[in-house]
Order: C-alpha cells, then structure tokens, then sequence
C-alpha cells in the first residue's frame, strides 16, 4: 500500500540506497513510476505494507515501511532487494554497494570509495564539518535528525583527524 513518505511515523522502517552517479530527469520520472508499483503491490505473506518512499539530491532512494500495521518479512525483503536490483540493470547504476561514501562539497554531492575517503580524511581534505550521508540510520526519525550531518556526529568520524 503506497503512502505519502512524510505521513509515516517516525518509527517507519528505512533503507538508504544510494547510486554511484546522479540520476536524469528522464530516469527519475521513471524510477519513481516504478517505485509507486512496486510499494503498492508490496506485501508480506499476502499482508499490504504500508510503504513509502522519497528520492533525495537525484542520487539516493529511500523506502520507509511503517511496521506498526504489517512488519516486512524475509520475504518481502528480498523482493525489495531484486526490485533495487532490477533498477541497477536498467539504469546501468550501483545502488547496493555499501562500501562507499557521499558527502556534501558546496551544492555537489560527491561520491567516494570508503578507501578513498579515508585518505582524503587524513589528508584534510575533508574533516569535521564535511556534510557526510549516513546511511545506517534505521527508522524515518533517525533519517530526518541523522542522516545528513557534519561528519564529526556520524560513523564517518572515526576517520577524522
């Protein structure tokens, strides 16, 4: 069951995927599309879940399910997986690979192997105040208070001097 993302509470479970590249305007009408139908016919053990979902800066997808009505199941996980999936082969795109990091460089959205990262950190050339993307967050609450924070109050941290 499709729902606004912003009427979900904020317990509603996220998952965070965010692409190697920006998305068209062209690509974004059509991932949203798909989107819309593949939330409202999502289901858990023939249970409607009420799903939302937000695309953010051309380049992250965000699906939360309120699991106060039905909890995802393995299943139903798994279809969201193969639908990310099945989008990463159309638009030839990365949307799994949690080994990287995005974070903010003025209005751009730069996107970095974790690797890379950590020596840019150490050489400075990002730090503290560096606007990082933190994609663990787990819930809607967690996603509008953390996920777009100085690096200093993320996992990032670690990597700073």
């Amino acid at each position: 069951m499709l729902t606004d993302f912003n009427t979900l509470p904020d317990t509603a479970r996220v998952w965070i995927y965010q692409a190697n590249r920006s998305f068209t305007e062209e690509e974004l009408a059509e991932i949203r599309e798909k989107l819309d139908h593949f939330l409202e016919q999502w289901t858990a053990h023939g249970a409607d879940l009420k799903a939302g979902f937000e695309i953010k800066y051309k380049r992250f997808i965000i699906i939360a399910l309120d699991q106060a009505l039905h909890a995802a199941s393995g299943c139903s996980i798994d279809a969201s997986v193969h639908f990310i999936q099945q989008l990463e082969r159309e638009y030839n795109v990365d949307l799994m690979d949690k080994m990287n990091v995005s974070y903010k460089q003025g209005d751009y959205i730069a996107y970095k192997p974790l690797l890379d990262f950590k020596k840019m950190a150490k050489e400075g050339a990002v730090g503290k105040k560096t606007i990082v993307f933190n994609n663990l967050v787990v819930n809607k609450g967690e996603f509008e208070e953390s996920w777009e924070v100085p690096a200093a109050e993320s996992w990032h941290s670690r990597f700073l001097k």
